[in-house]
């Protein structure tokens, strides 16, 4: 049963992906994360033996900290973040307790580099429409929610991202990107090992409304319309990314709890 300082895995589940998510750190050891190289989705990893020099970073913050078993690593760390300030708690159970749930893990050897603060960084067109758009929000609500997202000119995204050790996205001849009838977003989910239900249903949505395919869903040509209002609404294509965060936010919660739901507008009978 959860106490006031641990999360079950099922309650975290539902939090991962949204606004709210705490910041999740993953605090296995070297040995027992080299056994298994996946991460709960949003993780960051960082070692218990230095608590004391990055968990200010988090202080007036939600946590939630993990190890193998949810045992004494995670829970030392986590006392010692409520130290520090940070609203603290262990998930039941650890990674092993999440995988044995089988909910979806993030294989960390697709990730990308770090920079030296430990970020991955990626790099596209500029002036995003839908999968510049989509992707980021979910690398940042599912993979990294730290990750750097540089736009560029498009003849500049390969030379980008070798200058500045960034993953180049969305356009031709790179590992992220279109993959026959998919889109990027549809290889991130696949890629990363995040296919559940809401995102498989997102993912759709995403794939008619960026390759002119909106009989995939009847709400792909509302999502290309968004897109397509914010893109004038914005010339700063960072601050169209903070926006658009907040419109895959409702589209996911929508593909994950609100599918069945209807908006009759109530009739007013008048008695003769």
């Amino acid at each position: 049963m959860s106490t006031f300082t641990t999360i079950s895995s099922d309650k975290l589940a539902r939090l991962i992906g949204t606004a709210n998510t705490p910041v999740l750190i993953d605090v296995r050891t070297e040995e027992d994360f080299a056994a298994d190289r996946r991460l709960i989705p949003g993780s960051i990893k960082l070692s218990h033996e230095n608590v004391t020099d990055w968990g200010g970073d988090f202080a007036g913050r939600r946590a939630v900290v993990s190890c193998f078993r949810g045992e004494k690593l995670a829970q030392g760390t986590a006392a010692w973040l409520r130290q520090l300030g940070v609203e603290a708690e262990t998930l039941e159970g650890g990674f092993e307790g999440w995988k044995a749930a089988k909910l979806p893990l993030v294989d960390a050897r697709k990730l990308p580099p770090r920079d030296a603060k430990g970020r991955t960084v990626w790099v596209t067109r500029a002036r995003p429409k839908v999968d510049r758009i989509a992707c980021p929000w979910l690398i940042r609500r599912f993979v990294d929610p730290n990750a750097v997202f540089l736009y560029v000119a498009p003849s500049e995204v390969v030379g980008v991202g070798e200058r500045f050790n960034a993953a180049p996205f969305d356009i031709e001849n790179v590992f992220w990107s279109h993959r026959g009838e998919l889109c990027t977003f549809d290889v991130m989910v696949e890629e990363f090992g995040i296919a559940t239900p809401p995102l498989l249903r997102l993912a759709t949505l995403v794939r008619g409304a960026d390759t002119a395919r909106p009989d995939l869903a009847p709400e792909a040509p509302g999502l290309l319309a968004a897109s397509l209002g914010l893109s004038r609404m914005y010339d700063d294509d960072l601050a169209q990314l903070e926006a658009g965060m907040t419109l895959y936010d409702a589209f996911y919660r929508w593909c994950r709890d609100a599918t069945t739901e209807t908006h009759n507008w109530p009739t007013n009978k008048v008695k003769a």
